[in-house]
């Protein structure tokens, strides 16, 4: 008895890239986006945001070790809260705008050779 196997060359997994329709990765149009997600800019907000709100729960860590007092970290927390909020609130704001330009189709790729009519007037 003997078992025989079949190897067969092969060159190793082929890659695959995805991207959006109509779309080549790295086009020009619009560089803060990377294919129909959320801006760049609204991405690093809300990982400075993430960054303060860490930063808050590692302020017992920094009392324990000696390295701030009690008053100090108080004022510390209420910062660190305020500027995570107002991150928080900057990242959906700057999301939002960037949904209402696209759906709109302003300032993208589409309104630049795009003809059509608006509510007051039309024009090309």
């Amino acid at each position: 008895m003997s078992a025989h196997h079949d190897h067969r060359a092969s060159a190793g997994p082929v890659p695959v890239t995805l991207s959006a329709p109509g779309r080549q990765p790295g086009a020009a149009g619009d560089p803060d986006t990377d294919g129909g997600g959320p801006p760049l800019r609204s991405k690093v907000t809300a990982a400075l945001a993430v960054l303060a709100c860490a930063a808050c729960c590692a302020l017992p860590v920094l009392i324990g070790a000696g390295l701030l007092t009690g008053a100090g970290a108080a004022l510390a927390e209420q910062t660190l809260l305020a500027t995570s909020g107002l991150l928080v609130a900057a990242a959906a704001g700057m999301w939002w705008l960037h949904r209402r330009r696209v759906s709109r189709g302003v300032g993208g790729s589409a309104a630049a050779g795009s003809c059509g009519c608006g509510r007051n007037s039309c024009g090309c």
